[in-house]
């Protein structure tokens, strides 16, 4: 159960690959537009299994915390993202956002039935660096001026590895709540939309094609693949996996023509592949099994 809930959640970074291809692809329609249209399409799945299974309505009814968790979760960070990307440089507001993976390895330790161990720590830095490498390509340059969008990337990054990491312990919560998660969180993106933008449609059924690719890949089944996954799968390797996202974005950027290869692109792959090998030690080898394994 707990090898194939890590591989369930892992499909979650593959799609999560593809955010930049189909965003660069969906035209001029501003971040908030963009996020309410795409988690609305992302809810639909949950709402045609639960039109057609009817009895799981039960499972919605969940406390408080986990309505707030949820919806902290998902929308928090992409308000706080956002926020970053106004008011801080895209490359260093990225790079800050991008320490949850780095977050969810080491809060991991703080988890019931789990242990830290040194090389899921050593694999979380190693795809670290791989993410710089491709995310920083053309230098870093922090500004005191960018305060404020650097305090919200930080936010991001504890948001969403706290939401991850709080997930876990609500494992015996349905992953049919996410439904809720998504349909709040596009409301409360268009709200931000209407007080914030001036609303901007696709122009081309293209465009309209790659908004709908993003509401049912990685803003829509994305959230429902790591929510299965950190409840039940490996944690610590979806963490440091998850620096396998930028890299592989890249590559696909690369395949369509948006981006150019480079040394440094190789290079990254190789970082984070070895990250993720080292982090993966004990399932791939077979060893510590028995170590701080929760009963399935």
């Amino acid at each position: 159960m707990k090898f194939k809930a890590t591989l369930i959640g892992a499909t979650a970074i593959l799609m999560w690959s593809l955010l930049a291809l189909f965003t660069a692809a969906s035209g001029k329609m501003p971040p908030f537009q963009l996020s309410a249209i795409c988690f609305l399409i992302g809810s639909v799945p949950g709402l045609i299994v639960l039109a057609l299974k009817p009895e799981r309505l039960a499972l919605l009814k969940q406390p408080a915390k986990v309505w707030i968790t949820g919806i902290a979760g998902l929308f928090g960070y992409h308000f706080l993202y956002f926020t970053a990307l106004r008011n801080a440089p895209a490359v260093e507001a990225g790079l800050i956002a991008y320490l949850w993976p780095l977050l969810i390895v080491v809060g991991s330790a703080l988890l019931p039935g789990e242990r830290l161990r040194w090389y899921h720590v050593a694999g979380a830095f190693s795809g670290l660096m791989g993410t710089i490498m491709i995310i920083a390509r053309n230098g870093i340059a922090f500004d005191d001026a960018y305060l404020m969008g650097y305090g919200a990337a930080l936010l991001c990054a504890f948001t969403w590895s706290g939401y991850s990491l709080l997930t876990r312990r609500f494992e015996a919560v349905s992953t049919d709540v996410v439904t809720g998660f998504c349909l709040a969180t596009s409301f409360l993106s268009f709200v931000c939309h209407f007080g914030l933008e001036t609303t901007v449609w696709p122009e081309t059924t293209f465009e309209w094609l790659a908004v709908a690719g993003l509401g049912l890949l990685p803003v829509g089944a994305a959230f429902y693949a790591w929510d299965f996954g950190v409840k039940n799968g490996n944690i610590q390797l979806l963490g440091v996996a998850s620096y396998a996202a930028p890299v592989l974005s890249t590559l696909i950027l690369i395949l369509f023509g948006f981006a150019e290869p480079s040394w440094r692109i190789a290079a990254a792959c190789l970082f984070v592949t070895g990250g993720a090998v080292l982090a993966a030690k004990d399932m791939i080898f077979g060893r510590g099994r028995a170590v701080a394994q929760p009963a399935e």
